[in-house]
């Protein structure tokens, strides 16, 4: 299971199943869970915790100090959960403590080649992060998103649950969850209804967000009246989550 020439230090704690390909390299303070495969030519670093049945490919640096230059070598932590699919040199680098000194990725995510998450950000679950996308440090990500290839995202941006963006977008406020955005910098063009329709959702649930969306951005309200008038509807869980989406962001929508 583990290559003869990949180096892998004694207090690093590898799950019995776990592959380890040629010329890897894995640091100590390194868990990694059952049924997950490391290809060739990887670089992991700890502290960093990757749950079960990952699969990371070569050339990929994870858990690596950050590029942030307050950073002094403190002992910050990367965490990684299940089935998620790193591809080839994508890089992940570990928190600091100017904030809560962990970066952690959910599951079910797929990470294309040359994607970069730096210090600090959270991922949720079911994201797809398209080749070349990068979010900057503190960004924070919801579950289900989609960033098109080369996306580039500010740092401290807070991206709803379910957004996606077009290729080469570059995201300097916040997204609302569903909201679709592309350009430079990034404007809202609608929201992901297709995305809706193929998790089955229901027409009543998709209608209701529809006519969110039209609260936000079609009626030349505030933000905070658009939450206000969103409130008054009849809410879903679904329509929750956009007003929370909202409601959390520190830096202003994209529009």
């Amino acid at each position: 299971m583990i290559h003869p020439t990949a180096l892998i230090d004694p207090a690093a704690e590898l799950a019995e199943d776990v592959q380890v390909g040629p010329f890897t390299v894995i640091g100590p303070d390194v868990k990694i869970g059952a049924g997950t495969v490391i290809e060739s030519h990887v670089v992991i670093k700890g502290p960093t915790t990757i749950g079960k049945n990952n699969r990371i490919f070569q050339f990929a640096s994870v858990g690596e100090e950050c590029q942030d230059k307050k950073y002094k070598g403190e002992p910050t932590r990367l965490e990684i959960g299940d089935d998620n699919v790193i591809r080839e040199s994508v890089t992940i680098h570990r928190g600091t403590i100017q904030d809560n000194s962990l970066t952690k990725i959910g599951s079910r995510n797929l990470l294309m080649a040359y994607v970069h998450v730096a210090h600090d950000c959270i991922v949720g679950d079911d994201c797809i992060f398209a080749n070349n996308a990068s979010i900057a440090g503190h960004a924070q990500v919801g579950n289900g998103v989609i960033l098109g290839g080369m996306t580039g995202v500010h740092q401290f941006c807070k991206i709803g649950s379910y957004a996606m963006t077009s290729g080469c977008s570059f995201v300097i406020k916040d997204i609302p969850a569903y909201v679709m955005v592309s350009g430079n910098p990034a404007h809202a063009r609608s929201m992901n209804f297709e995305g809706m329709k193929r998790r089955g959702w229901s027409k009543e649930t998709i209608a209701s967000l529809r006519t969110a969306y039209k609260v936000l951005y079609r009626q030349g309200l505030t933000q905070e009246q658009a939450v206000a008038e969103m409130e008054a509807m009849d809410a879903s869980p679904e329509l929750q989550i956009l007003i929370d989406s909202l409601k959390a962001s520190e830096r202003g929508i994209t529009r």
